[in-house]
């Protein structure tokens, strides 16, 4: 019996030996795993703080935008109403030149550029006959260069 009781003994040693050691090799992946997930946590903390920088800058730019067009709505109603004002008065003057090409139509139509050149043209005719009588004819023997 004592036999078989060392026999056992080696037997148990050796399962001692063998539990122990996939223990130990356990331990290592686990340490390794542990480290791995150490750095990972590492750079997803680093990535994850610049983006939450990021998101907040980008947040105040949105903000600043938000106001700047506040602002702009803000004036829209002043913009319209001089834009209105502007077209009351562009329909005045439209009809104002309306007015004045039609004027300037029948003036300058056949009969009206006959009988509106007529008068003045015949005051000028008139005026340069007149001051061709006042002016002496030179005589026959008279040269005209003094």
């Amino acid at each position: 019996m004592l036999r078989w009781s060392e026999d056992m003994i080696t037997i148990l040693v050796i399962i001692v030996f063998a539990s122990a050691s996939l223990a130990i090799l356990a331990g290592i992946s686990a340490l390794r795993a542990g480290l791995r997930l150490r750095r990972t946590r590492a750079v997803l903390q680093s990535h994850l703080f610049s983006d939450v920088v990021d998101l907040a800058g980008r947040a105040t730019e949105l903000e600043e935008s938000l106001a700047t067009l506040d602002a702009r709505v803000q004036a829209l109603p002043v913009h319209i109403s001089e834009l209105q004002q502007n077209l009351a008065t562009l329909r005045v003057l439209t009809n104002a030149l309306g007015t004045s090409l039609r004027q300037a139509k029948n003036v300058l139509s056949a009969s009206g550029i006959k009988s509106s050149l007529a008068r003045p043209l015949s005051g000028i005719f008139q005026t340069r006959a007149d001051e061709d009588d006042r002016t002496p004819e030179p005589e026959q023997g008279e040269s005209l260069r003094p």
